[in-house]
C-alpha cells in the first residue's frame, strides 16, 4: 500500500524512453509516438545510441548522459538488458520504471534492484498507462481515450485493449487506464489508495485474475470503497481457468465473500463488464431498490421483468396519486401498471408526457425506459423528447434513469444522445436490468459495510481453556479429533454439543451399527479402554421415527454379543423425530490459499460441494456480518428458512457463527472444523457430530487472516487519579451508540477544538466511519467506565496512518465533565506506545492556539510545538524514535 513513487508514475514531469526507435512496429517507436501524440507537456527523453533523433526529438546515448533524473523511465529494449538498465536508472536517481517485457527468471533480481534504489516498478509485461487529464499515453495502445471520471486497472493487457477499443467507440472517458502486468512491485492495493484520493476519479473498475496479498487488497478496498464506487470483474472462476491463468487455486465463492465484505461489487462476465463501465460513467446515488419499467411493447418489458425477478429484484408499486397522474396522459386502452406498456404505436410526445407525470412521483427508486424500433416513433426523436423532459423538470437531475433503446442501426444516434446527456443507455432489456441490479447490490454492500452490529446476547469465551486443551492434544501427537474430544473446546466458546456416550471399542461399536444398517453420527476414539470394561452406550443418529425401536433392539442384541463380559447401561438413539420440526445444517471451516480461514454455511447432507452448496464468509464475524451470511444463504436457497413447525432462528444461528469465528481467530492450530450435522430446532442449536483437524505448524497470530481481527491483546485496565478504574481498549463497531452518547457530553467548545468547525450532529455514516475501522490502517482507543453494569465511553484517542505506515495523524478527546483525571495523558501515552510498536515513525496533530490544555500536554509528552499565529493553528509533531528512547 506504499504511495512512494506513485506520483512520479501517474503524474510524471519528465519521461525517458529507453530503447527509443525510428522503426515502425518496434516498442520504442510506438511508445515515443504515443507520448508525443498525446500532447505530454514535459520533456520526453529518448535514449538510444542508434539514432541522433527519434520522432524528431534529439536522443541521448545512454542513461548516464541524460540531462536530468527522469520521474518515469520506460524500458522498451530486449528483456536481457533489463537488469543492467535498471541498475543504471537507479544510480541516475530515476523514481519509477515501466517494464514492458521480462522473463519470470528475472523477477526476483528486478525487485531486489528496484528496492535497493527505492524505485517503483510497474509490470513486468505491462501494457503501460494512459492518463488523459495529464495528456499522457505511456502505453502500447494506439487508441486515444477521452478524459473522464472512471479509472480502470487491469491485470490483463488483452482485456485492457478490448476495453480501450470499446470505450473509443462509445466515447467513454477515463481518469486513468493502468495495465499492471505481473504486479512485481506496484499492485492493485497501491493504486486503490492513490485513486481514492484523486480528484479526477469518481469511480474505479478492476479486472482481476488473482490477488497477491489478500490482507493488503481488502484493507485498501475497504478504505477506497467508502469514498468511491468500485466494480470488480474476476476471471478464473473454475480451477481449470485458475490453472490456465497461473493463479493460486482458491474457491471462487471466497472471492465473492471478500469483494462483498470490502463493499465492492462484482460483475460476472465481459458483457456485464461493458454494462458496468456504462453504469459507473453516469452513476447517481440510488435511494432504494424499487424499479419502474416503461416500454412500447409487452415483450421487451417481459424480458426486463423476467431478468429482474430472476435476480431477486423488486418492482415499484404505483400509488393512487401516480395512477391518477398517468391516467390523465395515457390513452384509455392503456392500463396504469408496472410494467407500463405504452404499446408499439407510442409517440415521442406520449413518452415525454408519461415521463413528466412520473417525475413528480416518489413511488420508485429507478426508472427504466425501453424503446423498441417502431414506425410510429423514431428512436432518435423519442430520445430527444425524453432528454428534454428530464432536463426541464426540477427533479430530473435527482432521479436514477436507465434507458434501453433496442436494436442496433436505428438506435445508434439515440444512444449517443443519451451518453452526451449523461444518461446510462444499454442495448438489451436484460442488460439494463443487470446494470440496475449492480447498483442495488452495490448499495446493499455499502450499507452492510456501515451497518452497526449488535453485541451477541450471551457471548461465552474461555480462550485459555481452549488453548490448554489443544496444546495438550498436540503434545500427545493427536491432530484429528472427533466429537467427544472436541466437545470441551467448543463448549468453551458457548457451543452446545450433545453428551458423548463412550463405547469400550470404537471400531467394534461402529461395526455393530453399520451391520445393522444405520448411520453412525459419533465416531469414538478409546483404544485404551479394556475389552471387558463397562459400555455406557452407543450413540446413533437416525433420520425417521419408524427406525427407532427396531434399531434400538438390534443394536442392543449385537452389542451384547460383541461384549459378553460388559454391562451395558444404556443406548442413546438421537433421531429427527425426537425434535419435532428440526432441520440439519452444516458449518465448515476450511483453509483457502488466498484468503485463509473460510466459514461455510450449508444444508446438511452427505455430499460436500462448497462452491454450489455453501455461503461463505471471512472471519472475523460480528452479529451483523453473521446475519448477512444467514440471510444470503436463505435468499439463495442454500438453506431452508422455515418448516412446518418452526422458523429458523436467525439470531441464534448468527451467534453460533460468531462463536465459530472467535474460536478460529483465537486458535490458529485449527486447520479444519466440520459441524455436521448441526441440528436446529427453534432457537435450540445442537452439535451432533463434529470433527476437528489440528496442525502444530500453523502460523499463529492474526497475520493468517485476510482481515485483521479485533486486537484483544491491546486491552488494558487503568487506575485514574480519583481511584476509579477504566478499561482502555480498541474501539469496536458495536460502540456506535456509546460513542454517540459520549459526544453528547462533550461541550461545543471542545468539539470545535477537535474538529475545527461547529458540528450540530453526527450522522450514522459519521459514527460508522469512527467505529468501524481497519486496525491495519487506523487505531482508536476508548476509555470505558462501567458503573452498575452500565458502560460508557469517557475518552477517545485516534491515529490514522498514511498508506506507507510512516506518519499518523492523532487526536484525543475527553468528556468535558471529566477533565483533571489524567485521562488525556494516559490515552495519549497508550497511543504513542502503540504507534511506536506498530512501526510508525512520527505522530502529528493540529490544534488551536486557544487549546492550552492540549498544547501543555503535548509539550509534557515530548511533542514539538509549532504555533502558527497567522493561520490560527498549532502543529504538533513527535518523532517516535525519540519516544522509544524515552
Amino acid at each position: 500500500m506504499s504511495q512512494r513513487g506513485l506520483e512520479a508514475l501517474l503524474r510524471p514531469e519528465s519521461i525517458a524512453v529507453i530503447g527509443a526507435s525510428n522503426k515502425p512496429g518496434r516498442a520504442g517507436y510506438l511508445m515515443m509516438r504515443n507520448l508525443l501524440d498525446s500532447g505530454f507537456n514535459g520533456p520526453v527523453l529518448p535514449v538510444t545510441p542508434a539514432y541522433r533523433a527519434v520522432c524528431g526529438v534529439l536522443t541521448w546515448r545512454d542513461v548516464a548522459s541524460l540531462p536530468m533524473s527522469p520521474d518515469l523511465a520506460i524500458l522498451c529494449t530486449h528483456a536481457d538488458r533489463n537488469l543492467d538498465l535498471l541498475e543504471q536508472l537507479g544510480e541516475r536517481g530515476c523514481k519509477t520504471v515501466i517494464v514492458l517485457s521480462s522473463k519470470p527468471q528475472q523477477f526476483a533480481e528486478l525487485k531486489n534492484c528496484a528496492q535497493r534504489f527505492s524505485m517503483r516498478l510497474l509490470g513486468p509485461n505491462s501494457l503501460g498507462i494512459l492518463a488523459p487529464w495529464q495528456k499522457l499515453n505511456a502505453s502500447f495502445s494506439p487508441v486515444p481515450i477521452l478524459p473522464g471520471k472512471l479509472a480502470f486497472i487491469s491485470q490483463s493487457a488483452a482485456v485492457a485493449n478490448t476495453i480501450l477499443d470499446w470505450a473509443q467507440q462509445r466515447a467513454v472517458g477515463f481518469s486513468y487506464f493502468i495495465s499492471l502486468g505481473d504486479s512485481l512491485d506496484i499492485d492493485v492495493d497501491d493504486l486503490l489508495d492513490f485513486l481514492a484520493r484523486d480528484s479526477k476519479t469518481s469511480a474505479i473498475l478492476l479486472y482481476l485474475e488473482h490477488i497477491s496479498d489478500a490482507r493488503r487488497f481488502l484493507s485498501a478496498s475497504r478504505s477506497a470503497s467508502r469514498n468511491k464506487p468500485i466494480l470488480v470483474i474476476k476471471s478464473g472462476r473454475s480451477g481449470q481457468a485458475q490453472h490456465l491463468l497461473n493463479s493460486p487455486l482458491s474457491l471462487d465463492a471466497a472471492y465473492d465473500a471478500a469483494i462483498q465484505r470490502a463493499g465492492l461489487l462484482r460483475v460476472q462476465d465481459t458483457h456485464e463488464l461493458f454494462s458496468a463501465v456504462e453504469t459507473l460513467s453516469h452513476m447517481r446515488p440510488l435511494r432504494g431498490d424499487r424499479l419502474l419499467i416503461i416500454s412500447n411493447g409487452a415483450a421487451p418489458a417481459a424480458m426486463a421483468l423476467d431478468q429482474l425477478l430472476s435476480r431477486n429484484g423488486k418492482l415499484a408499486k404505483l400509488s393512487d396519486e401516480t395512477r391518477h397522474a398517468l391516467s390523465t396522459v395515457l390513452p384509455e386502452a392503456i392500463a396504469t401498471a408496472n410494467p407500463l406498456d405504452l404499446r408499439d404505436d407510442a409517440t415521442p410526445k406520449l413518452y415525454q408526457a408519461v415521463m413528466t407525470a412520473l417525475l413528480d412521483s416518489t413511488d420508485y427508486d429507478a426508472l427504466l425506459v425501453i424503446h423498441a424500433p417502431s414506425a410510429a416513433a423514431h428512436g432518435t426523436v423519442t430520445a430527444s423528447h425524453l432528454i428534454e423532459a428530464v432536463r426541464q423538470h426540477p427533479r430530473g437531475k435527482y432521479i436514477t434513469l436507465l434507458t434501453n433503446w433496442c436494436g442496433e442501426f436505428s438506435s445508434q444516434e439515440a444512444r449517443k444522445l443519451f451518453t452526451e446527456a449523461g444518461i446510462p443507455t444499454y442495448r438489451t432489456p436484460e442488460g439494463t436490468v443487470t446494470a440496475f441490479m449492480h447498483m442495488v447490490e452495490y448499495r446493499r454492500n455499502q450499507k452492510q459495510l456501515k451497518e452497526t452490529p449488535a453485541l451477541p446476547a450471551d457471548l461465552e469465551q474461555n480462550t485459555d481453556q481452549a488453548h490448554q486443551l489443544i496444546a495438550r492434544t498436540l503434545a500427545e501427537g493427536i491432530t484429528q479429533l472427533d466429537t467427544h474430544e472436541v466437545r470441551v473446546i467448543l463448549q468453551a466458546y458457548g457451543m452446545n454439543v450433545l453428551p458423548t456416550w463412550i463405547a469400550s471399542d470404537s471400531a467394534e461399536a461402529v461395526n455393530i451399527a453399520s451391520q445393522v444398517g444405520y448411520p453412525v453420527a459419533l465416531k469414538l476414539r478409546s483404544p485404551d479402554i479394556p475389552h471387558n470394561s463397562e459400555v455406557q452406550g452407543v450413540m446413533l443418529y437416525l433420520r425417521t421415527a419408524s427406525e427407532v425401536e427396531q434399531a434400538a433392539n438390534a443394536i442392543f442384541d449385537r452389542a451384547r454379543q460383541a461384549f459378553p463380559q460388559a454391562r451395558i447401561q444404556g443406548l442413546l438413539v438421537q433421531t429427527m423425530a425426537n425434535r419435532p420440526g428440526s432441520q440439519e445444517l452444516r458449518v465448515v471451516v476450511e483453509q483457502d490459499p488466498v484468503f485463509g480461514p473460510l466459514i461455510m454455511l450449508a444444508e446438511g447432507g452427505t455430499d460436500w460441494l462448497p462452491e454450489r452448496q455453501a455461503v461463505i464468509s471471512l472471519p472475523p464475524l460480528n452479529m451483523t456480518l453473521a446475519r448477512y451470511q444467514v440471510v444470503q444463504a436463505l435468499k439463495s436457497g442454500k438453506i431452508r428458512g422455515r418448516n412446518a413447525l418452526h422458523p429458523l432462528d436467525i439470531p441464534a444461528l448468527s451467534q453460533l457463527l460468531v462463536n465459530v469465528s472467535n474460536l478460529i481467530i483465537d486458535c490458529p492450530e485449527i486447520e479444519r472444523l466440520d459441524i455436521h450435522p448441526l441440528l436446529v430446532s427453534g432457537s435450540e442449536l445442537s452439535l451432533l457430530d463434529v470433527s476437528m483437524q489440528l496442525s502444530a505448524h500453523k502460523p499463529g497470530g492474526p497475520s493468517r487472516l485476510a482481515i485483521r481481527p479485533y486486537p484483544r491483546e491491546l486491552e488494558e485496565r487503568v487506575i485514574l487519579k480519583d481511584g476509579s478504574q477504566a478499561l482502555f481498549r480498541p474501539i469496536l463497531p458495536e460502540d456506535e451508540p456509546l460513542l454517540k452518547a459520549f459526544i453528547l457530553k462533550v461541550t461545543k467548545e471542545d468539539l470545535y477544538y477537535r474538529y475545527f468547525s461547529e458540528i450540530n450532529e453526527f450522522t450514522h455514516e459519521d459514527l460508522a466511519n469512527m467505529t468501524q475501522i481497519d486496525y491495519d490502517r487506523e487505531m482508536a482507543f476508548v476509555a470505558i467506565h462501567t458503573v452498575n453494569e452500565k458502560s460508557e465511553i469517557i475518552g477517545v484517542t485516534r491515529a490514522v496512518s498514511d498508506p506507507d505506515n510512516t506518519d499518523a495523524e492523532f487526536s484525543v478527546l475527553v468528556r468535558s465533565d471529566l477533565k483533571g483525571l489524567g485521562l488525556g495523558r494516559r490515552l495519549l501515552d497508550k497511543m504513542i506506545k502503540y504507534a511506536a510498536e506498530h512501526g510508525l515513525q512520527r505522530l502529528t496533530g493540529i490544534t488551536m492556539p486557544n487549546n492550552r490544555g492540549m498544547i501543555t500536554l503535548a509539550r509534557k509528552l515530548g511533542f514539538d510545538v509549532d504555533i502558527q499565529i497567522q493561520d490560527g493553528i498549532v502543529n504538533l509533531s513527535l518523532t517516535l524514535e525519540k519516544a522509544r528512547i524515552l
